[in-house]
C-alpha cells in the first residue's frame, strides 16, 4: 500500500489557542467588571463606554465568539487535520480564518463601548461586521470541506459529523437573523418587526447556544475525551442517534425563551413539546462521553486534564436538564426575567465551554511543543478553584431566581401586592450579587493561573510548526453500499450527502416555525390605535438601544395577575407592529417599561436619568448624565424614516420632509415642562451660564428625545382598570 507524507499545520491552532486564552481573559474581566456594578453602580461614572448598558454585550460577545469562537477554532483545525489524515485544505484559509476572526473580535471590542448596537441578543453587532462574520465564517467552511474532501481517512468520525452540522447551521442562523436595512455605516434597522423578529432572533439566540457553544464542543468531546483518557468511545451507535436527533430537535426549541409573550399559542407549544424531547439526545450525549471513561476513574483522580472534562460534560447535562425544565409553561413563569436564568447559562458558559476548553489546552500544549506540562500542581489548583468558582457563582444566582419570582408574585389578603416597590426585590438579592462577584474572581484567578502555567510550558517546549505524518492514499471511494454495509456507514464516507441532509435536518423546524408567523397576517392581530413613533420619539428609541436599556428592563407584560397590578394591561402582539428592532428584553433588572409612559412626568424621567438614586432610593441603575448633557444627531431622522417606510411603516412624505420642524415641535413641549419644575428652571440656566458658546437648548438634547420615547410607550391602548 502506498504510503504519503505530509505535514499538520500546527501553527494554525497555536494561533488559535493564544488568541483564546487572551479573549478569555479579556471578555472575563469585563463580565467581573459587570459584576461589581451591581453593588457600586457609579464606580464608571460618567464614562459612557464603561456603562453597564454597552459593556454587558461586549462581555457576552467576548466570551461566546472571542474565547469560545477560537477555541472552536483550535479544536477543530487539530482534530480535523489527525482524523482526515490530512494537512488543512489551504494555509491561506486558514490565515483569512484566524485574522479575519480576530478583526471581527477588536471590532466588536471597539464599536459596541461606543453604542453601535443593534440591541439583538448575541446579535448585537453592526451590519458590517454581520457581513465580515459571515465571510470568515464561509471561509472556515470552505476550508473544512477542502479538507474532507482530500481526506485520506475513508469514514468520517462522529466529531466531524458535528463540525459539519455546526458549519452549515451557523452560516444560515446568522444570515437570516442578521437581515437589516442599512441607515448609515453604522446604523441599521432589522427587516423584522415585533414579535415576528422576537422569534427569528429567539431561533438564532437559542440555536447560537446549541450550534455554537454546545455542537462544536460536542464534536470536540467526541475527540478529545477519548484521547486523553486513551479509550474508544463509548458507544457509536449511540454517537449515531445523538447527532441526528439533536440537530433535527434544537432548531425548534426557540420559542421556549418566549412562552407567556405576544407570540402565537401554537409557536410556544411548539416550542416546549421540542424542548421537552431535547432531554434525551442531549443526555445520550452525556452518557457516551461520561462512560468512555469507565475503566479511567483512578486516572481521572490524577489527570487534570480528565478532571476538567469530567466537570464540563457534567455541566452540558446539568444544563441540558434544566432547559427542558425552564420550558415548562409552569416553571417558565417562575423563572423567567429572574437572576435563575443567568446562573443557568452561566453553569453552561463556565462548567461546560470553559471548562473543556480549559481541559482540551492542557492536552494540546505539551503535544504541539514536543515537552510536558510545566505543572500539574497548579493544573489541579485551576481546577479546584474554578469549580469553588462556579459554585459560588451559581448557586447564590438560583437563589436570587426563587426569591425575585417568590416576592413578585406575593399578594395581600386585600389584592395589593405585598412588594408592589420593584426595589425592595433588588435590595434583596444585593447579598446574592456579591456572592456571584466572589465567584467570578475565583474563577478568572484559576483562568490566570492557566495563561501563567501554559506560557511557561510553551517556553520550555520545541517550536514545531509543521508536523510530519504519514498516511496511506485513499483509493477511490465506491458510491454504492456494499454488502452488509450500514446506510450510515456508508453515508459517512459520503460527505457531500451528509451535508446536505444535515442541512435538510435543521431547515426543517425553522421553516415550520417563521414562515406561518411571517406570512400568516393573522398571527399578528393589528390594533387600528397603534400608530409609527413620532420623528423624536424614533431617536429616544435609538438612543434606548444605543445605551444597552433592553439589557435591564423588558417591555413585554405577561398576562400574570401579579404583573397586570404591578405594570397595567398585558401586551399585545399588535402593539409591536413599527418595532424594528423589537425590545421585549430577557431580564429584569429593573422594572418593566411596556406600560411607563404618562406614569410619572418629564422632569422625573431627567432626575432619574441623571441621578437614579435621587428618584429611586436603592436603586443599582447607574447615571447616565451624558445624555443629558449632549446634543441630539438630528442628522439622519429623514433617512430612518426612510428605511422605515421600507420596512413597511407608514410615514408618508410629508411626514418625513416636516422632521425637523415635528422634532423641534415636541422638543419644545418637553423643555416647558421641565421648566413647571422651579429646581429644574434655575439649574438649566446656572446650566446655561456655564455653557457659554457650548450651551445647547434642552430641545435639542439627547434626553429629551429619550423622554419622549419613555413617555409614548404603552400609550397607544388605553385600558381601564377600575
Amino acid at each position: 500500500m502506498e504510503m504519503q507524507q505530509y505535514h499538520y499545520d500546527n501553527k494554525i491552532v497555536k494561533n488559535f489557542i493564544y488568541a483564546t486564552m487572551l479573549w478569555g481573559v479579556v471578555g472575563m474581566i469585563v463580565g467581573l467588571m459587570l459584576a461589581f456594578m451591581f453593588m457600586f453602580p457609579n464606580y464608571t461614572d460618567d464614562i459612557p463606554w464603561l456603562s453597564f448598558g454597552r459593556l454587558r454585550p461586549l462581555h457576552t460577545n467576548a466570551v461566546i465568539f472571542a474565547f469560545v469562537g477560537n477555541a472552536i477554532f483550535a479544536g477543530v483545525y487539530y482534530s480535523s487535520q489527525r482524523l482526515l489524515k490530512a494537512r488543512m485544505f489551504s494555509d491561506l484559509l486558514s490565515k483569512i480564518n484566524f485574522w479575519g476572526w480576530q478583526l471581527i473580535i477588536v471590532s466588536a471590542a471597539i464599536t459596541l463601548p461606543l453604542g453601535f448596537s443593534t440591541s439583538k441578543e448575541y446579535a448585537e453587532l453592526e451590519w458590517p461586521i454581520d457581513i465580515a462574520i459571515a465571510l470568515v465564517w464561509v471561509v472556515f467552511g470552505i476550508n473544512l470541506i477542502g479538507t474532507i474532501l482530500k481526506r485520506r481517512q475513508r469514514h468520517l468520525y462522529v466529531a466531524i459529523w458535528f463540525y459539519i452540522a455546526t458549519f452549515v447551521t451557523v452560516a444560515v442562523l446568522h444570515i437570516f437573523n442578521s437581515l437589516e436595512l442599512p441607515v448609515s455605516a453604522l446604523k441599521s434597522y432589522s427587516v423584522y418587526a415585533g414579535v415576528q423578529d422576537a422569534l427569528v432572533q429567539w431561533w438564532y439566540g437559542h440555536n447560537a447556544v446549541a450550534f455554537f457553544l454546545t455542537t462544536p464542543f460536542l464534536g470536540l468531546m467526541y475527540y478529545f475525551v477519548p484521547k486523553a483518557a486513551n479509550r474508544p468511545i463509548y458507544s457509536y451507535r449511540l454517537s449515531i442517534v445523538h447527532f441526528w436527533s439533536l440537530i433535527f430537535i434544537y432548531i425548534w426549541a426557540g420559542p421556549h425563551h418566549l412562552l407567556y409573550t405576544a407570540l402565537p399559542d401554537w409557536a410556544q407549544n411548539l416550542g416546549v413539546a421540542f424542548s421537552i424531547m431535547l432531554l434525551m439526545p442531549s443526555w445520550g450525549g452525556m452518557i457516551n462521553g461520561l462512560l468512555t471513561l469507565r475503566g479511567a476513574w483512578d486516572k481521572v483522580r490524577t489527570d487534570p486534564v480528565l478532571k476538567f472534562m469530567v466537570v464540563a460534560i457534567t455541566g452540558y447535562g446539568m444544563a441540558t436538564f434544566e432547559g427542558p425544565l425552564l420550558s415548562l409553561k409552569s416553571v417558565n413563569a417562575i423563572a423567567h426575567f429572574t437572576d435563575w436564568i443567568i446562573a443557568h447559562v452561566h453553569v453552561g458558559a463556565l462548567a461546560w465551554n470553559g471548562f473543556l476548553t480549559f481541559g482540551m489546552i492542557y492536552w494540546l500544549v505539551p503535544r504541539l511543543f514536543k515537552t510536558r506540562l510545566f505543572s500539574i500542581k497548579l493544573a489541579n489548583l485551576h481546577f479546584w478553584i474554578g469549580t469553588l468558582g462556579i459554585i459560588m457563582y451559581a448557586l447564590p444566582l438560583y437563589v436570587a431566581g426563587f426569591t425575585q419570582a417568590s416576592m413578585w408574585k406575593q399578594f395581600n389578603p386585600d389584592g395589593s401586592l405585598v412588594y408592589g416597590n420593584f426595589l425592595e426585590t433588588v435590595t434583596e438579592i444585593m447579598p446574592m450579587y456579591w456572592m456571584r462577584a466572589i465567584g467570578g474572581t475565583l474563577f478568572l484567578t484559576g483562568l490566570l493561573i492557566m495563561v501563567y502555567n501554559i506560557i511557561v510550558t510553551i517556553k520550555q517546549g520545541s517550536k514545531v510548526e509543521d508536523e510530519l505524518a504519514e498516511a496511506p492514499a485513499l483509493s477511490r471511494v465506491s458510491k454504492k453500499r456494499v454488502a452488509g454495509e450500514g446506510w450510515h456507514t456508508w453515508l459517512e464516507r459520503r460527505p457531500v450527502q451528509l451535508t446536505l441532509l444535515a442541512t435538510v435536518t435543521i431547515l426543517i423546524g425553522g421553516i415550520v416555525q417563521i414562515i406561518p408567523t411571517i406570512m400568516i397576517k393573522s398571527n399578528i392581530p393589528t390594533i387600528s390605535s397603534v400608530k409609527p413613533y413620532t420623528p423624536l420619539e424614533l431617536e429616544g428609541r435609538d438612543i434606548y438601544i444605543r445605551e444597552g436599556c433592553v439589557g435591564c428592563h423588558s417591555q413585554m407584560i405577561r398576562p400574570f395577575r401579579s404583573e397586570v397590578e404591578r405594570y397595567g394591561e398585558y401586551s399585545k402582539a399588535g402593539e409591536y407592529v413599527y418595532d424594528h428592532p423589537f425590545l421585549w428584553g430577557s431580564k429584569r433588572t429593573g422594572p418593566d417599561l411596556h406600560r411607563i409612559g404618562g406614569k410619572y412626568n418629564d422632569n422625573w424621567h431627567l432626575n432619574h436619568m441623571y441621578d437614579p438614586q435621587s428618584t429611586s432610593s436603592g436603586s443599582i441603575m447607574p447615571a447616565y448624565k451624558w445624555i443629558i448633557r449632549d446634543e441630539l444627531d438630528k442628522s439622519l431622522t429623514e433617512a430612518k424614516m426612510k428605511a422605515m417606510v421600507t420596512l413597511g411603516v407608514p410615514y408618508t412624505d410629508e411626514e418625513i420632509a416636516n422632521a425637523q420642524k415635528s422634532m423641534l415641535e415636541q422638543g419644545t413641549q418637553i423643555e416647558q415642562n421641565l421648566y413647571g419644575d422651579p429646581d429644574f428652571a434655575s439649574t438649566y440656566e446656572e446650566d446655561k451660564k456655564n455653557g457659554g458658546e457650548n450651551f445647547v437648548e434642552m430641545r435639542n438634547r439627547e434626553i429629551v428625545a429619550l423622554i419622549a420615547y419613555l413617555q409614548r410607550l404603552g400609550t397607544d391602548i388605553r385600558v381601564d382598570n377600575e
